[in-house]
This record gives C-alpha cells, sequence and structure tokens, in this order.
C-alpha cells in the first residue's frame, strides 16, 4: 500500500491552535474531533445509536487508493490521531529512541535457533547483525556440512512495508519446499514453491491461504487451507498437483458450518493427512493415507456438541487426546487404525480433576505429556512398556516449561525450553533413559548489566470478590522498594483458554530497572487453574475476568505494592477488551492503561457475521442474536458503556489490516471516548497504516512499538507537565 499523506483537512484539525514549543502542554493542542453521524443499531427491540459507524471501511475501499471520498475520510481521522499522539509527545521521542537503543543493545544480534534434524537434514534459522529479518538454512548430514540457504527473508522483504514468511514445508524427498507470503499483514497467505535443488521459484502460485500446507508422501501433491475471502474463515481444503493450474484444484472438503473452522495436517508418523474441524466446543477429525493422495479421507468421530478431540499417530493405533465423557480436563485414549469411532476409544492416561492435560508428543518408546498442575507447566515423560514414568525437576516458585522441536520419532532425546521471569530461556536436550541433560542454548542478554540475582520473582494469590483464589505473578528488581509509590504494570489476556506462563522478557528489563514491579494476573478465562478456570471465564459467567482483574488491582493498592497514581494496565487483543471493560468499571484505580488491537465493540461485531472471525466465536462470547447473549454482552462492551466520567491516561494502538479486531473498533472507542470523558488526562489513538493484528513484522521495527508503548508509561510516571 502506498504511504498515506496527510490532508490539509486533517492538518487543519490538529493544528488549529498548535504551538511550537517542543514541550507544549497537551492542553495547548486540540485533539481531532470526529465528526457524528448517528446510525440506529436494532436488535431484540433495543436501539443504540452510533455516531462513528462512519468509520468502517470495506477492503475494496481501502485498496480503493483512496479515490473514494469516504475512504479519503476515515484515512484523514486516523492520520490526525496519528499527528496528534506524535505532536503531543515529540519531547519524548529522543527518549523512545534511547529506549529502542537500550532494548536493541541486549538482544545478541548475530543469533541463531539451536539446529534441528528432520528427514536427514539439520534446519537452522539466523540472524545477521544488523538485519529485520531471519535466515532459514539446512545442513545435510552434519552440521560440519556446507550451509545451504532456503530463504534469506532480509533480500524477500525489500520493498515491501510489511512482509512475514512463514508455512516452510519440505517435501518428503527433500528437493522442494512450499512457503506462504503475506505482504499485507491481513493473514491471507499466497503459497509457492522452491525447487532446492535449482533455487527456481515454480509458477504455482495459491492465493487466500492460511499459509499452512502438507506435502502427500508423492512429492508432488500438496493440501492447503484456503480462507473464505470476505470473513477469512478457514474454509476449504483443497488438494494442488505440482505443475497444474490452480484453478484446477480440487476441493476435498468444504467445512460449512460457519461456526467451525478447518486445518490440514500430517501425523509425526507421516503415515497420515488430517483434516481437522474445530469450533470452540466441538470438532471432528478426517485422516487419509498419505501414499495415497488422490483417496478418499475416513473420519475418526463425527463432530458432536461439547466433543472435543485430537489425533496423534502410533504404530497400528490413533492416540487422542479428548474431553470425551465429562473429562474436563481431558485424557488420552486409544483406538485401533481401523476401528476409531468413540466406541472403540479406551483409557491410556485418564482424567485427573487436579490436573490439565494439554498437550503429548509420541516417541519410537516414550510418551511425553504436558500437562498443568496448580498453574505450573509440567513435563512427563513414560515409556510404553510402562518401566519408567516420571516428571522433569523444575525448581522454581514460577516458571515455563514447554516440548518443542522434536519432529524426530526414533530418539531418546526430547528437546524443551525452560525460563521464569528472571531466567533468560534455554533450549535443552534431555535423554529420556538415563536422564542426563544438555544445555543446547541459553538466551544470551547483553549489554554487560543484566545479572539474574537483581531480580526476584513470586506469586502470591489474591481472593476475588466471589471467594476464588487468583494467582499473580511478580517480578521486580530487588533493590525496588515496594510502596505505595512503586511503580506497577500489571498485565492479563484472559480468554479463549489462553494461559500467558510466566516467562523471561529482555524488554521488560527497562521497566524493571527503572523501579516498575511487572504483575501478570491469571484471571479467569485462561486456563491457569484447569479447563474450569476458563468456564468459569466465558459466556455468561465472562465478567469473572474483567472483576478477577480488578479485584487483583484493589489487593496491590491495598497491600501497598502501588498506589492509583502509580498503577498502570495493559492488554491486547481480547486483553484490550479486558482495558476498555475495567475502565469503564473502575477508571480510579489506574494512572494509564495501553489498549493494544482492543475488542472494545463487542455486540456490533458480534452481530456482524460478515466481519472475519464472528461466527466462529459464538461459542466463547455467546451469539446476540439471542436476546440473553444480547443483553449480556451489551452490559460489559466496552464502546456501548461509555459514559460521561473521568478515564485514566490511555494509549490505544490499532492497525489498519488487521483481520483479528478491526482497525475501526479502537477508532471509533477513543472518538467516542473524546466525546464523553470528562477529565484533562491523555487520549491517544495510534494506527500503524502499513501493519494489522501483529504489528511490525521487523524484530527491530516491533521492538520500536514497544519502546513507544514504555515510554509512555514512563512518561507518565514521571510526570509528564512537570
Amino acid at each position: 500500500m502506498k504511504k498515506i499523506i496527510l490532508s490539509a483537512m486533517a492538518f487543519s484539525l490538529i493544528f488549529a491552535s498548535a504551538c511550537k514549543n517542543e514541550h507544549m502542554k497537551h492542553t495547548d493542542i486540540k485533539p481531532p474531533v470526529a465528526e457524528k453521524k448517528p446510525t440506529k443499531l436494532e436488535k431484540h427491540g433495543d436501539v443504540r445509536t452510533d455516531n462513528y459507524f462512519w468509520m468502517r471501511l470495506t477492503d475494496e475501499q481501502k485498496k480503493a487508493d483512496r479515490k473514494d471520498a469516504q475512504t479519503q475520510k476515515v484515512l484523514d481521522y486516523l492520520n490526525a490521531e496519528n499527528k496528534y499522539y506524535d505532536t503531543v509527545t515529540a519531547h519524548s521521542k529522543d527518549f523512545q529512541e534511547d529506549l529502542f537503543q537500550e532494548m536493541k543493545s541486549r538482544i545478541k544480534e548475530d543469533d541463531e535457533s539451536v539446529p534441528y534434524k528432520k528427514n536427514g537434514y539439520f534446519y537452522i534459522t539466523r540472524y545477521e547483525k544488523g538485519s529485520q529479518y531471519p535466515i532459514h538454512s539446512r545442513k545435510k548430514g552434519s552440521l560440519d556440512a556446507k550451509e545451504e540457504i532456503l530463504f534469506n527473508v532480509n533480500d524477500e522483504a525489500k520493498g515491501h512495508d510489511y512482509f512475514q514468511l512463514g508455512g516452510l514445508n519440505v517435501s518428503p524427498d527433500n528437493k522442494l519446499v512450499a512457503f506462504a507470503v503475506d505482504t499485507v499483514s491481513r493473514r491471507q497467505y499466497v503459497i509457492k514453491i522452491k525447487n532446492l535443488e535449482t533455487g527456481e521459484i515454480y509458477p504455482d502460485e495459491i492465493i487466500n491461504t492460511t499459509g499452512g500446507s502438507v506435502w502427500a508422501n508423492d512429492n508432488k501433491t500438496l493440501f492447503y487451507t484456503q480462507k473464505n475471502p470476505t470473513t477469512l474463515r478457514s474454509e476449504k481444503i483443497i488438494r494442488h498437483t505440482l505443475g497444474a493450474n490452480t484453478s484446477k484444484d480440487v476441493v476435498v472438503f468444504h467445512e460449512k458450518d460457519d461456526t467451525f473452522g478447518t486445518y490440514v495436517t500430517k501425523t509425526k508418523s507421516q503415515k497420515y493427512i488430517v483434516i481437522g474441524s474445530y469450533s470452540t466446543l466441538s470438532t471432528e477429525t478426517q485422516v487419509l493415507n498419505a501414499d495415497n493422495p488422490s483417496g478418499n479421507f475416513k473420519l475418526i468421530q463425527p463432530r458432536e456438541k461439547d466433543l472435543e478431540y485430537s489425533v496423534s499417530h502410533y504404530e497400528d493405533s490413533f492416540y487422542i487426546l479428548t474431553n470425551k465423557d465429562g473429562a474436563k480436563n481431558f485424557k488420552l485414549m486409544k483406538t485401533p487404525e481401523n476401528k476409531t469411532s468413540k466406541e472403540n476409544w479406551v483409557d491410556v492416561i485418564p482424567h485427573r480433576d487436579d490436573t490439565l492435560l494439554e498437550d503429548i508428543s509420541i516417541f519410537k518408546d516414550y510418551l511425553v505429556l504436558e500437562e498443568r498442575n496448580n498453574g505450573l507447566n509440567k513435563i512427563r515423560i513414560k515409556r510404553w512398556d510402562n518401566t519408567k514414568d516420571y516428571y522433569l525437576p523444575f525448581d522454581e516458585e514460577t516458571y515455563s516449561a514447554g516440548v518443542h522441536g522434536n519432529p524426530d520419532f526414533d530418539t531418546e532425546i526430547i528437546r524443551y525450553s525452560y525460563n521464569s521471569m528472571t531466567t533468560p530461556s534455554s533450549v535443552i536436550d534431555f535423554n529420556m533413559k538415563d536422564k542426563s541433560k544438555e544445555i543446547k542454548k541459553e538466551q544470551e542478554v547483553l549489554g554487560g548489566k543484566f545479572d539474574k540475582n537483581n531480580y526476584t520473582s513470586k506469586r502470591i494469590w489474591v481472593t476475588a470478590r466471589d471467594g476464588k483464589k487468583v494467582a499473580v505473578s511478580l517480578v521486580y528488581r530487588k533493590d525496588t522498594k515496594i510502596n505505595k509509590n512503586t511503580p506497577l504494570l500489571q498485565y492479563a489476556y484472559g480468554s479463549y483458554g489462553y494461559t500467558i506462563s510466566d516467562g523471561f522478557s529482555t524488554t521488560r528489563l527497562s521497566l524493571l530497572d527503572r523501579g516498575f514491579v511487572y504483575a501478570l494476573a491469571h484471571i479467569r478465562g485462561s486456563q491457569y487453574l484447569g479447563r474450569q478456570w476458563y468456564e468459569d471465564g466465558k459466556l455468561l459467567k465472562k465478567k469473572n475476568t474483567f472483576t478477577d482483574f480488578v479485584d487483583v488491582s484493589k489487593y496491590l493498592i491495598e497491600n501497598n505494592y502501588t498506589s492509583a497514581d502509580h498503577l498502570y494496565a495493559m492488554g491486547g487483543s481480547a486483553g484490550g477488551l479486558l482495558m476498555g471493560a475495567i475502565v469503564n468499571m473502575n477508571p480510579e484505580l489506574y494512572n494509564g492503561i495501553i489498549a493494544a488491537v482492543p475488542f472494545v465493540d463487542v455486540i456490533s461485531t458480534m452481530l456482524d457475521d460478515s466481519i472475519p472471525l464472528t461466527t466462529g466465536e459464538y461459542d466463547e462470547w455467546g451469539n446476540p442474536n439471542d436476546k440473553v447473549y444480547y443483553d449480556y454482552i451489551k452490559s460489559y462492551s466496552p464502546y456501548d458503556q461509555v459514559t460521561a466520567k473521568s478515564y485514566p491516561n490511555m494509549l490505544v494502538t490499532t492497525g489498519l489490516h488487521d483481520s483479528q479486531v478491526q482497525y475501526w473498533e479502537p477508532a471509533k472507542w477513543v472518538a467516542k471516548l473524546r466525546e464523553l470523558k470528562t477529565d484533562n488526562n491523555f487520549l491517544f489513538l495510534h494506527t500503524n497504516m502499513e501493519a494489522g493484528h501483529g504489528g511490525a513484522s521487523g524484530r527491530f521495527e516491533a521492538l520500536k512499538e514497544t519502546a513507544k508503548e514504555y515510554t509512555f508509561f514512563l512518561d507518565l510516571e514521571n510526570k509528564l507537565e512537570k
């Protein structure tokens, strides 16, 4: 997309009373005032008036190069907000740059991943000093072999404001690689194929995909997932034959239920192509022998409401991770390859009320289980012959550990990662037979100033208003004085059952070293304390997510970890919805809020099934076409609940091409806040005009966004208008 140039109209919005003093107070410059054009929205006899509905643009309008008057008007407003933010915060740009350089200085720029072995090759991802993007390479048979460059993404990204390379998938004969490119940040990938022997990029180009693909064992058949061009729902699995015109590609499965999405993958055994269909509460799986790509897929078990399952293959059986028979925290079952319906499933690892079974990894002699108990990750190793069954030892009070990068099937070595809020990440190879381990890589924190012994972390438990215990993980420097004047940043997500584990962050050090405490609240809506913890934070119990966060804030204030003058909060996407809810509920508790790509216009979005992701979200938020859910969602929807009162200082961010949360949600929310808020606090909207939900694509550009966010908090803490 071409760079957007601010029009004269937008300039006039901003500079009507501009002051040339770079340290101007924000009262000296007037923020953009969005035009009010009332739109009546009626449902269930309830009429809502949306004064800013006009901000919504279609994808076609955004691509029209601003020829449409409506497009021009919206882009002018977004750019005016950006200019307002840039002008008011101009005094801090030097500090923001210093902060960015500080964060960058901790990163080993010429870094590389721990090589992993697959099908005779070692695969490596590495960075060169000064480069924004990675280089993907491999070595045949030995790490001493000559490096073969698969992709230098720095070269691929030239000429693009945004560039994402993904879906790398090497054919079984190691001669071809399928890859996917997104240059818009809309998560609509184009799949291409490269010959690794000649370097040729084949003319096959497959548009509007999720990016992922799967090779059949014939090295010429590729299965991929196609998105609906309007809703972006993953709805079709398609078979492509190498060299054939994509117009001749065959739809092998069409997921017609618009509350479901679909995907395609391959079992670790390489025997089966797997098609999965998923919703929040139900899944379904089909399999096809990868040696017979033109054959018919076989259904494992027909979908049923509230039945979730996923499938792995080993020897003559399918191993099934499922919640069958009320196994809320999931259990592991197995069934013969030729008898796959649920009546044939038998328990391998039974359900446990106190332990969530999150994932499994299958090896020739071992089964590895990833569990969560009392909020903490556990890795359990069990021999198939039952001669060994034990857990990896982890000593810290709170930490994060996970199995990853284990494509080899016939091995005694399992690779896992470990880190905590004070311990940088390590990649460890563990011998499951003799229990020896080798640390393959420890994350380096450069700059010469980091010593993990200078920091401490702990976990506290806060009693919520209904008596539930909410865990909060804290990290801070040992020399930080904890009292009512201590700045504290509270973070959470709390949706979709997604659990944020307690991990290390080099960028967070820039806050900790300036006296901040960082608090990660494990509120309901995640699965931190098991599946029930998630169930109690969704649908008609969603408000528990918000009240848990508020109750944690009150506890931190009442127990002198901080005060309302020094408490800050941040969340993104559904965590941005959380931010919108808490500032409506208890704005007096916070000095500053960052809501990143926030899902704040919940009721309107969930009523519009043309918007990406809406129909698949009904089991998370509820379907507002049902009045019970309509009333409940409206009662917390941040956009609908904005009223005339004082709000904290706020920075709201979005991306013009966001496909997860459309840009107009935060834009409308900020406009309505400007209209109604009674305070004189800062309110900024910053739109990345070249990116989407994930923000900037380069590793340094992403750091700049973090520096911008931290500068907002540090500016407030240091009294921006002293």
